[in-house]
């Protein structure tokens, strides 16, 4: 467990640093003015946007060597200091404080919805490989995998805001205006899940050990309970840790879309801006989160099955 700890923490060593000076690099690279765009964030688009632009270079030192202002950035990182938006002059820190846990509550109910359709999907399916159950499943992965977020989210608020007017198309603060994000990103989740909870399910069916089950006269529920749900899901979970990538991803586009209050929602404006610390920091944030999830997919797998902790 130490040597795993370990492994983790040098690992999300090595994502902040890389993923910030990236996000670094990428900014100074787009075309257009940075401190334009900043003055402008800060005192609006005016007939005098060029003297305050010139006022932001030299208030921010944005006219110095961008190898210097990356090295004063590391070593603020080093400090677990993230540094302040150029834009608002708040603590970068303060603001993904609150943004994050907004991100948290929506990929929360996202997981939870997905884990309500796909798995129990997918363990009918495999039950009964072939049968009307695994064909309309197969044919819902495909539908919900191969619809982009953006077009499923606004497939969904179109029915469920414009046409029937049971739920709010944006917004943040109650559970009925995170229903539809989050459903957004769950039936994506679902849609692999559920396939990959179907072969599980299926090949576990075909082992020995569970016709042996059957064979004792077990009951039906109690075989697929005791000797079918933990091993079918070893690779379920392992999976987990790729639909994070899609939960990741998909959170930008989802925030933005229903105008939700994540981290996603303020990547976007903070590009646009060219706020670079809250850039940097909400990319760190967003890298963190796949070594975090990376390292509880892990845990729960050697629980699942100890022998591969034995065997590392």
């Amino acid at each position: 467990m130490r040597n795993f700890l370990l492994a983790r923490l040098l690992q999300a060593g090595v994502v902040a640093v890389v993923v910030g000076a990236l996000c670094f690099v990428l900014m100074r690279v787009l075309p257009g003015d940075a401190a334009m765009r900043i003055a402008a964030g800060r005192y609006g688009p005016d007939a005098r946007i060029a003297e305050a632009a010139e006022k932001v270079r030299l208030e921010l030192g944005l006219d110095r060597p961008v190898a210097v202002q990356l090295l004063e950035w590391l070593g603020s990182l080093l400090r677990f200091d993230l540094g302040h938006s150029l834009v608002t002059g708040g603590s970068v820190a303060h603001e993904l404080q609150v943004q994050l846990g907004a991100t948290l509550w929506l990929a929360a109910a996202a997981l939870a919805l997905s884990l309500l359709i796909g798995p129990i999907v997918g363990i009918f399916s495999g039950l009964n490989p072939g049968g009307a159950v695994d064909r309309m499943g197969l044919a819902g992965a495909v539908v919900f995998r191969a619809v982009p977020p953006f077009v499923l989210g606004l497939i969904l608020m179109l029915v469920f805001s414009k046409q029937l007017g049971w739920l709010p198309p944006a917004g943040f603060g109650s559970p009925r205006e995170i229903l539809l994000p989050a459903l957004t990103l769950a039936l994506g989740l679902a849609a692999m899940s559920s396939r990959v909870t179907r072969n599980s399910v299926a090949a576990v069916a075909r082992a020995p050990y569970f016709a042996f089950a059957r064979y004792k006269g077990l009951p039906e529920a109690v075989v697929v309970r005791r000797h079918g749900l933990r091993n079918a899901a070893i690779p379920v979970v392992s999976y987990l840790g790729l639909q994070a990538i899609y939960l990741v991803e998909g959170v930008v586009v989802v925030e933005s879309l229903f105008a939700y209050p994540g981290i996603g929602h303020a990547l976007v404006h903070a590009i646009v801006e060219r706020d670079i610390p809250m850039v940097q920091g909400t990319a760190l944030v967003m890298g963190l989160m796949f070594v975090v999830i990376g390292a509880v997919v892990d845990l729960l797998t050697l629980w699942l099955d100890p022998r591969l902790g034995r065997n590392a």
